[in-house]
């Protein structure tokens, strides 16, 4: 089993389906983004052989030569997504719910309304610049594995029913019932409603958080591609602690201004902000002109298209962020009532503003500090649980390198490297080879996971056959070398662990099953 991500090349495309337009073209070399791009002639020809075989009435959907691996992949008759993997043991699985994710993030910052009635093309390329930074961090090495489980990436808190408590009642208090709250791109604990999200949107807002960079608080624009595809909804973020956000999914209200990101008293840390502020103003605001940021300097008017200071501190301005959705007029965009000013008529040019500061209004309650200031500790806590995922003096054996729980009913799943740290591999390799066993163990020895739609039915005497248990060995054959992988599947829950070469392999499963045991409790 080759090392999943190790060297090799991916590229991505994205085309028009109706007329073989290229719309984008992403690429990532070693894990790493990558401005390496594909001649039009090989994209040409890649999108060529799949229309001819759809005038054929037949689907392509992958080939493979000897060190490259290609998936297509139609959505709506509308958009063709293709991924090239010259990386060594690229799985065609991994490679598909690839495609899956990139179009679920199209769906999420522009619209499935955008994506299937292409009236213009050259407009359409602008609004997906939005997508880049989202699409480019499933190109490269994650430490998160949702993309490829399509579950939601958990940690367990330490105090989980104290942050329960506090996140329904801020939740009840701003008057919406989709409230998590997210650590390094992972959910710490979330409501019940946004529990119950669809895989998708459920699987990419914590990813689109993780992947966006540090800012105080965000009124983001977002559609759900499951749940709401055409509408789009505001997601809310809130830092508590560099690192450790508030999310929430809303309509209308409740206004940015009424969940003040900085807790007056300044007992609760932010992201330090330089006096030389930089807003981001995305390319959609300003559809003329290429420039994506401005400088606002410390006495600046109020910043115009969504972006509102939150308080002037020493070290200079905290601004709200809001995205406005490329191809959308001002006025139908549910802009939050904490913009100060009237919307401006006309887009201003980048740069420094010279209008009076307006005096700020008063705010009825704090809602962070009357939620979070008393968990402010256990929040610290929380912390380092995002590349351990486990709370601090977890038993676990010390063989154990890495692993993978999967709860397939309820879409979340634990994981983590950080076991045994000092030992080798590294931390990236563990990740290359259980994504890699993940990916064999799904496609060839388990049964689907539940909700997952087959193409290919098993009659009743084949799934009487399915494996609950497997294990391989990675490396040399001499005794002491390579690593141990296992996976263990009971009722809707499946673990993989990676293991040392001291494990022996006689005693695998049974060392499974009671690691098994210990972390049912968690999830």
């Amino acid at each position: 089993m080759g090392e999943e991500g190790t060297e090799g090349t991916v590229h991505l495309l994205c085309l028009a389906a109706s007329s073989g337009v290229p719309l984008f073209c992403r690429s990532s070399r070693g894990g790493a983004p990558a401005r390496q791009q594909l001649p039009f002639s090989v994209i040409g020809s890649l999108n060529g052989v799949h229309m001819f075989g759809q005038n054929l009435e037949v689907q392509l959907s992958s080939a493979r030569t000897e060190d490259t691996t290609v998936v297509w992949k139609s959505f709506h008759d509308s958009i063709t997504l293709i991924v090239l993997s010259s990386e060594e043991g690229t799985s065609e699985l991994r490679l598909e719910r690839l495609l899956q994710m990139v179009f679920g993030a199209m769906v999420l910052l522009v619209g499935l309304e955008e994506l299937t009635n292409i009236s213009n093309v050259e407009r359409l390329k602008k609004e997906l610049r939005a997508c880049y930074r989202l699409i480019d961090s499933f190109l490269g090495d994650s430490e998160l594995i949702g993309d490829l489980t399509q579950c939601v990436d958990c940690v367990v808190p330490p105090e989980g029913s104290l942050f329960q408590e506090a996140l329904s009642g801020f939740a009840e208090a701003a008057g919406t019932a989709f409230a998590s709250l997210l650590v390094a791109g992972r959910v710490v604990t979330a409501t019940e409603s946004w529990w119950r999200l669809g895989t998708p949107e459920a699987v990419l807002l914590p990813w689109l958080v993780g992947s966006l960079p540090p800012q105080a608080a965000r009124d983001y624009p977002v559609y759900l591609p499951h749940g709401s595809p055409t509408v789009p909804h505001r997601l809310l973020t809130l830092t508590l602690l560099p690192g450790l956000e508030l999310c929430l999914l809303c309509g209308p209200r409740p206004p940015l201004g009424q969940l003040d990101p900085q807790v007056n008293s300044g007992r609760v840390p932010l992201p330090p902000i330089t006096p030389s502020t930089r807003v981001s103003r995305p390319s959609s605001l300003l559809p003329s002109r290429p420039s994506a940021l401005c400088s606002v300097p410390p006495r600046a008017a109020p910043p115009l298209s969504g972006c509102a200071p939150t308080t002037l501190t020493p070290g200079g301005l905290l601004f709200r962020s809001f995205a406005v959705r490329p191809g959308l007029a001002p006025s139908s965009v549910p802009l939050p009532s904490a913009l100060v000013g009237p919307y401006p008529p006309r887009w201003p040019r980048p740069g420094p503003l010279t209008l009076p500061w307006p005096s700020p209004r008063p705010r009825p309650w704090q809602l962070l500090d009357r939620w979070w200031q008393p968990t402010l500790d256990s929040l610290r806590a929380c912390l380092p649980l995002g590349p351990r995922a486990l709370p601090a003096g977890f038993p676990l054996h010390t063989d154990i390198l890495g692993l993978l729980l999967l709860h397939l009913e309820l879409k979340r799943c634990l994981f983590t490297v950080e076991p045994s740290g000092d030992k080798d591999p590294s931390p990236g390799q563990r990740r290359c080879l259980l994504r890699s066993f993940y990916a064999l163990v799904t496609a060839m020895h388990f049964s689907p996971e539940p909700g997952q739609q087959e193409e290919k039915a098993e009659d009743t005497a084949q799934q009487a056959q399915v494996p609950r248990a497997c294990y391989l060995v990675s490396g040399t054959e001499e005794p002491g070398t390579g690593w141990r992988l296992v996976a263990l599947q009971l009722g809707p829950r499946r673990l993989l662990l990676l293991l040392s070469a001291q494990s022996p392999c006689h005693g695998l499963r049974s060392l499974a099953t009671r690691t098994l045991q210990a972390l049912t409790p968690l999830l």
